[in-house]
């Protein structure tokens, strides 16, 4: 099964594009907003090495795929890849 998070914040506008291409694509995902959870903004970092926003985190058997930002293009090769 291929999980899909997305750490955004409301104010972000490639993060709201993100979450909308996901939506148009039926792809579900959670939507954690950093901007109120510390302690998932925490996680985020640790994972990416980044503190921008949106950072999407695709999962599937046990491995992960972190883009940092939005990139049509590789995310639906992420997500093709992943089904």
């Amino acid at each position: 099964m291929t999980k899909v998070k997305i750490y955004s914040t409301p104010t972000c506008p490639y993060c709201k594009i993100a979450k909308e291409y996901l939506k148009n694509n039926k792809v579900d995902f959670e939507d954690i907003d950093v901007s109120t959870d510390h302690e998932k903004a925490h996680v985020m970092i640790e994972k990416s090495g980044q503190m921008g926003v949106p950072v999407i985190i695709v999962e599937k058997d046990g491995k992960e795929e972190i883009m940092v930002g939005f990139d049509q293009a590789a995310l639906a090769k992420i997500i093709e890849t992943n089904k």
